[in-house]
Order: structure tokens, then C-alpha cells, then sequence
């Protein structure tokens, strides 16, 4: 079985020397992996996501580019990419359970108008500029913060809006 791997995946060869056939076999055998990786992370992991959910998704895309193109121990590589969903599972359940935790891994929201007034000393912390807070607002078809009773830049990055 092992040579059977090694002789459809390259796993014993440079990266220089894969084949058009080895390429395609670790691209089936990563893809179905990743499926895997993704059923086993949680739901929101690419809906509603984070800084740190989307510090997995780059991780997953550098160690999996790197397996599939002989830059790195393809199986070995897999082996990495379960570990790290696995401790953002483990760090996503802890969250849930500790606000402190939470906190410190996915941030915090923060109020960028309450009833109508801006709050500019959010927005600069925030890095938010004018343009960017009218464009949002915009997209959520608000012309002018006044029309708003409350907005927050939530932990995604996205202006959550409840008009007055």
C-alpha cells in the first residue's frame, strides 16, 4: 500500500519532479480532506467569520498549497491541518464558554453611533473613517447617522445597523 501512495502521489519525489498525474492525485486527495477539515469546523467558520476564523483559512491555504505542490511532507501536512482545526474547535468552544477568552481571541464589537450621535473617538480606534461609515450606512440603506438609534462594528468587521 505504501508504494501504491508513493507511486500515484510522488511522495518520494521533488517537487520539481511531479508529474501532471501526481498533481491531480494529491489535488483529489487534498480536496476531499479539506471537505472533511470543513465538516469537522464549525458552522460559521466561513460564514459570519472572524479574524481568527479567517487566520485558519489562510494557515489551511498555506499548508495545503504547500503539500500539494511538494514544498512541504504531503501526509504529514494533512496530519497539520487536522491539528489545526482541531484546536479551533478547541478554541472556538472555549470562547463559547469564556467571555474573557473570547474577548481576548475574536475581539470585541464596538458602538460606533448610539441614538443618532457619532461617537468619533470609536471610529478612530476603530481605524473607521467617515467615507467608510457613510458607505456602510449606505448599504444598509441609511443617508444619515440620525436615522440610526444604534451601530456597531461588529467582531467580523461588518456595521451592524438598528434604526430609530
Amino acid at each position: 500500500m505504501p508504494d501504491l501512495l508513493d507511486q500515484v502521489l510522488g511522495l518520494s519525489l521533488k517537487s520539481e519532479q511531479l508529474g501532471f498525474g501526481h498533481m491531480a492525485a494529491r489535488a483529489v486527495v487534498m480536496y476531499v480532506a479539506l471537505i472533511v477539515l470543513v465538516r469537522f469546523a464549525k458552522k460559521r467558520f466561513l460564514g459570519q467569520a472572524t479574524a481568527f476564523d479567517y487566520i485558519l483559512v489562510v494557515l489551511i491555504g498555506a499548508v495545503a498549497g504547500r503539500a500539494m505542490t511538494g514544498g512541504a511532507p504531503y501526509f504529514a501536512s494533512l496530519f497539520g491541518l487536522f491539528v489545526l482545526v482541531a484546536m479551533h474547535w478547541v478554541f472556538s468552544a472555549t470562547s463559547q464558554r469564556s467571555q474573557a477568552f473570547s474577548y481576548f481571541i475574536k475581539g470585541h464589537a464596538t458602538t460606533i453611533i448610539k441614538d443618532g450621535k457619532l461617537d468619533a473617538r470609536e471610529m478612530a480606534k476603530a481605524h473607521m473613517s467617515g467615507d467608510d461609515l457613510d458607505e456602510d450606512l449606505r448599504e444598509k440603506g441609511v443617508k444619515e447617522p440620525s436615522e440610526v438609534q444604534e451601530a456597531r462594528l461588529e467582531r467580523s468587521g461588518k456595521l451592524s445597523v438598528i434604526k430609530k
